[in-house]
């Protein structure tokens, strides 16, 4: 069976990347209304932020045919977000489909299925985030889809958007939709930022009496 293959939209430009890096997701959940935001979909991986332009794979369970098309046409700074359905019965990725992403550039991955060789993937800087774990490998059959609309953990996820993940979960949304909470974004953070403060000095002042 064949996969399709759509054209790519143009990448989330720098700018805009750079104004997203070291959001928390939860901040953009909160000026989103607190809707948009997979759910069930774990960090695997050392540690540090996700972010990066949605390149969507839609696949039948348990197949990975979709995964490897997607390798050959994805563009540094792309992340990778795979609809498995949800099915963790077979391993959509290991150790070495993530050494050929990071290898061209892939910012990471996202994946409503399973993965497997965790150990690896726990020593990797390279962000990947999966519903589950299985020693079972996939099969390579297809079909599937490359850049259409998916749906992650009840995410939907359109070629294009931008994709921000850290250690409480995924979030994407268009780019449009980036630039337009931004304002709100930095608002949020500097009100955070004080109030934390404040309980922090008010912490150690009772630490003084």
């Amino acid at each position: 069976m064949s996969v399709e293959e759509n054209a790519a939209p143009k990448p989330v430009a720098q700018d805009l990347l750079s104004e997203f890096r070291g959001v928390a997701t939860s901040i953009i959940s909160d000026n989103m209304a607190r809707l948009p935001g997979a759910t069930g979909i774990l960090p695997y991986h050392k540690g540090g932020q996700l972010i990066g332009t949605a390149l969507t794979v839609k696949t039948r369970n348990g197949d990975n045919l979709a995964i490897h098309a997607a390798l050959k046409v994805a563009r540094r700074g792309d992340v990778i977000v795979v609809d498995g359905g949800g099915d963790i019965s077979q391993a959509l990725i290991g150790e070495i489909i993530l050494t050929h992403a990071e290898s061209i550039g892939v910012a990471g991955f996202v994946i409503d299925g399973a993965i497997r060789d965790v150990a690896a993937i726990r020593a990797s800087e390279l962000p990947c985030y999966a519903r589950g774990v299985t020693h079972k490998g996939p099969y390579k059959n297809g079909p599937g889809s490359i850049n259409v609309p998916v749906s992650i953990g009840g995410l939907v996820v359109h070629p294009g958007d931008l994709v921000v993940g850290d250690e409480d979960g995924i979030v994407a949304l268009s780019p449009q939709t980036a630039e337009n909470i931004l304002p709100a974004i930095r608002a949020q953070e500097e009100r955070e930022r004080l109030k934390i403060a404040k309980f922090k000095e008010a912490r150690l002042q009772l630490v003084k009496a």
